[in-house]
């Protein structure tokens, strides 16, 4: 019994050491992992082999010059990236990404300026990809190949709202090139490889991972850039955002950078199904075709979902529809919110201009609303989008100067959420100084304060719809937002009109 006992316990020890002896190993293991996994692939080598050739390094002049252009090591300067909106926490790598400068040519033979970029071929016939600021204003483009060719190119057509050029060349063998593979299946902690021409140095290769993706800069109305944390420098610019496939997911455009010098890693490409659409576009067309829903559309708030029974704040708002557009012809009425366009889903206001964008113009689509608490579906043809017009753009948010009046309401007026509505006739219309175009109840005092003043609600202001009922006479107001106030609605939307017939929406909490 003894020895039996014994065993046993030597028995257990053993089985205690072999587990200690398993943990550690996971552990290690573990640890092996989580160390590789931290410090990214082994080598993107054969990865930057094959792709290699296809990245270019663009120079240009501009300007007039008789003289030969002498090689570079690093740019002298290079075209702006379109200005960010004042106050706009990307405004400085706007400004300092490229700073233009001027320079006196040879001989004295006149003035010229230089920049230099990157860009990719994607076609063996000689198409290459840069980005429009990279050859703005050229005069003159010339590609460095990697084998040490150059070839001149011409322009085939630009996007500004996108920052998007597309070249050529006539190479007399076909000519290396990647393809443009699909940035929506890109995730973010996905490696990625840019290749490019920072400061002059050819193809230098940097590697790092999708930080983000659907950044909004504030550098145009499509924004939807890829964050990356590799390495992007002046001179990066067109360049090519490679997956780890030798796909390119981006073309590489913007920079955030304090100093103005290099990458603090922070960088922003345009995803290449985005830029799918508009290289096609401009070699079927040398310009971009973009489709055109006719409407002016705002955020969808808390407070706005709230006002209209939405539930959780999503889609887009139609503030206004033009005059027999495509929206108006569709049955699209001002305070709809579209959820949904072409079969996807509108989280936010913003993504409503991209879809309409990318649709072709003369598709039928299908766009589902929120009307009146339930959803309407309807079916649009998409028109085409002029440079003066806007797909789907965001209402003028700006307050509009005047000032606030506070009066006593008179007999018959009705005095509502710190603001008093009469029907509009002659004498207010001149006192105001309304036009004539414009009809209905009208703001005429509003209560220093009052909620309706900090949402910049105007005397003058012309009310045509209250929670999406048409509003003739002030009874109306108080009779609609009792049914509101009845129906436990937290806050009322107006659709005003101001003086010059510019339509807005505004909510306001019903226990202001």
């Amino acid at each position: 019994m003894v020895r039996v006992r014994a065993a046993s316990k030597n028995n257990r020890l053993f089985a205690q050491l072999i587990s200690l002896f398993v943990a550690i190993a996971l552990m290690i293991a573990g640890s092996v992992s989580f160390a590789k996994a931290h410090d990214g692939p082994e080598s993107v080598a054969d990865l930057a082999e094959n792709v290699l050739d296809a990245v270019v390094n663009i120079s240009i002049i501009q300007g007039d010059s008789t003289t030969r252009p002498r090689r570079n090591t690093r740019p002298d300067s290079e075209p702006d990236l379109p200005k960010a909106p004042e106050d706009s926490p990307f405004e400085e790598f706007f400004d300092d990404f490229f700073k233009k400068q001027q320079q006196e040519g040879e001989g004295g033979r006149g003035r010229r300026a230089r920049g230099q970029g990157s860009g990719f071929v994607i076609d063996p016939e000689g198409v290459i990809v840069t980005n429009n600021h990279v050859i703005e204003g050229a005069s003159k483009i010339i590609i460095d190949f990697n084998d040490g060719s150059k070839l001149n190119a011409e322009l085939v057509g630009t996007d500004s709202k996108t920052d998007l050029a597309v070249l050529r060349v006539k190479a007399d063998k076909p000519l290396p090139y990647v393809k443009l593979g699909s940035s929506d299946n890109a995730r973010v902690g996905d490696w990625v490889m840019v290749i490019g021409n920072p400061f002059g140095l050819n193809s230098s290769v940097s590697v790092g991972i999708i930080s983000a993706r659907n950044r909004d800069i504030q550098s145009g109305p499509y924004d939807n850039y890829i964050q990356t944390d590799a390495a992007i420098n002046q001179g990066n610019s067109g360049g090519p955002l490679f997956d780890k496939n030798g796909d390119v997911i981006g073309v590489n455009t913007a920079i955030f950078s304090p100093s103005g010098g290099g990458s603090v890693g922070i960088g922003f490409a345009v995803p290449s199904d985005t830029a799918r659409s508009v290289v096609s576009q401009l070699l079927e067309f040398g310009e971009t075709r973009r489709g055109w829903l006719g409407v002016n559309i705002l955020h969808v708030t808390d407070e706005l979902a709230e006002s209209i029974a939405l539930g959780k704040a999503r889609g887009a708002m139609v503030s206004a529809v033009t005059a027999a557009g495509p929206a108006e012809k569709a049955g699209l009425l001002s305070g709809d919110v579209v959820i949904k366009f072409d079969g996807r889903n509108v989280r936010v206001m913003r993504d409503l201009p991209r879809m309409v964008a990318d649709t072709p113009v003369g598709k039928e689509v299908d766009v589902t609303v929120f009307r009146d608490g339930k959803e309407v579906d309807l079916k649009v043809n998409l028109g085409l989008l002029e440079e003066d017009e806007q797909a789907a753009s965001s209402a003028d948010d700006e307050k509009q100067e005047g000032k606030t009046e506070e009066e006593k309401p008179a007999d018959g007026v009705v005095l509502q959420l710190g603001m008093t509505f009469e029907q509009l006739d002659d004498g207010l219309r001149e006192k105001l100084k309304i036009a004539k175009t414009v009809e209905g109840v009208v703001i005429s005092s509003i209560k220093t304060g009052s909620q309706a003043e900090e949402k910049g609600v105007e005397v003058g202001d012309v009310v045509r719809e209250l929670s999406q009922a048409e509003i003739k006479k002030p009874e109306d107001v108080k009779a609609r937002l009792a049914a509101l106030k009845e129906a436990d609605r937290r806050a009322a939307l107006f659709l005003l009109e101001n003086k010059e017939g510019e339509l807005r929406l505004v909510a306001v909490r019903l226990d202001d």
